[in-house]
């Protein structure tokens, strides 16, 4: 186990570092944007196993067996997808539609 010890610097320019014992220091910020990259791993990985399970397994299994309750109707592994897709891309064109305003009006 590594041992870790939290220095903190004062002054304007230097931030918070993090050092593990003689190697390069981490910044706060960069544990930060490691810890929310760890948790949409995780979350992307539950997502991926929970649709691959319920689309590739599920209809192999019988219909009368306990494991039915926690999964929707298989018309949904349609649907869901399909309406997530058009919300992004709506999502997606309305921003691209307000920045491209935004920087008409810069030019203006």
């Amino acid at each position: 186990m590594i041992p870790v010890m939290l220095a903190a610097f004062a002054g304007p320019s230097i931030g918070c570092q993090l050092f593990l014992s003689g190697a390069r220091s981490i910044s706060v910020m960069e544990l930060a944007d490691r810890a929310v990259g760890l948790l949409l791993s995780v979350i992307s990985l539950s997502i991926f196993t929970y649709y691959t399970f319920w689309i590739v397994i599920l209809p192999f299994v019988d219909s009368d067996h306990f494991v039915h309750k926690y999964f929707l109707p298989q018309e949904y592994a349609i649907f869901i997808p399909v309406y997530a897709g058009v919300a992004l891309i709506c999502f997606l064109s309305i921003f691209i539609g307000y920045v491209m305003l935004k920087s008409k009006k810069k030019k203006a």
